[in-house]
């Protein structure tokens, strides 16, 4: 966890190529060409990186399918669930099953708000077990269950992201690996957070917005998005950035424009 017109378009890539690999574009040009290139918010973009996300944290391009999704995967954060990943210890769980409660008092979650409190911050189940997993399945039927992930979604990592992303000038592969670091780190005000990785990436490489080279600036960001991952080892497998993320760097697909062809944890995945 959208965008802009198609007008020119392989006209303005040919021509930012270019400017790119020459250095000509001023911080100011290259903010303007990241917005002026669909970017992770168009809602083609979005699916896309919905799908991405999908493949490496359910192995499945199929995101939607993920709303009933719950378990307990051992990493510390309790119960992990849902389309991005929202964890009973991490606080997010919380504020997603509180807006359900508001948007919908008396849902089958509700219920289970003291426990979750009480749990944050930790990878207990106390209050939860034995029926919370099932539960969180019946309400994942709920169209407004549904929206609630979804806003949750954009509102604590997608729409972060991508701002970010646009204010460094970055186009919608720079949006996407800050968007995928957000999801697994968070933002928090540890060494491996979100913007701890991006600090650690400014140290030798400057994005486009502080007149920096796009790829070289990247490459800064997934080699420290690399040692985050590597701190803990419930995420110590890289192949997300390493077969993924990489890959269409390499390729010099910087708009992220199918077709996509990648792998996480040895799976092959394609989008057309």
């Amino acid at each position: 966890m959208p965008p802009t017109a198609h007008t020119s378009r392989r006209t303005l890539l040919a021509f930012l190529g270019a400017a790119t690999c020459v250095g000509i574009l001023s911080p100011q040009s290259a903010v303007a060409a990241a917005t002026a290139a669909p970017g992770l918010d168009d809602p083609a973009k979005k699916e896309i990186a919905m799908k991405l996300v999908s493949s490496a944290e359910n192995s499945s391009l199929d995101w939607k399918a993920q709303y009933k999704y719950i378990e307990d995967i051992g990493d510390g954060r309790g119960y992990t669930a849902g389309i991005i990943g929202f964890c009973s210890g991490t606080g997010d769980m919380l504020d997603l099953v509180e807006l359900y409660a508001d948007r919908k008092p008396g849902n089958v979650l509700a219920r289970y708000l003291p426990a979750l409190r009480r749990v944050d911050g930790t990878d207990s189940h106390s209050g939860l077990d034995p029926n919370f997993p099932d539960d969180w399945r019946k309400a994942a039927r709920d169209s407004v269950f549904q929206q609630a992930q979804n806003d949750e979604r954009d509102r604590v990592y997608f729409n972060p992201a991508v701002r970010q992303g646009k204010t460094d000038g970055l186009r919608a592969l720079g949006q996407f690996a800050y968007y995928d670091a957000i999801v697994m780190h968070g933002d928090g005000g540890d060494s491996t957070s979100f913007s701890s990785i991006r600090r650690r990436a400014l140290r030798s490489a400057k994005p486009p917005a502080q007149g920096g080279n796009e790829t070289t600036y990247l490459d800064a960001f997934l080699d420290a998005r690399v040692w985050a991952m590597k701190q803990e080892e419930a995420h110590s497998d890289t192949s997300r950035v390493d077969t993924a993320q990489r890959v269409f760097l390499r390729r010099g697909n910087l708009d992220l424009n199918p077709p996509l062809d990648w792998k996480v944890y040895g799976d092959s995945y394609h989008i057309g």
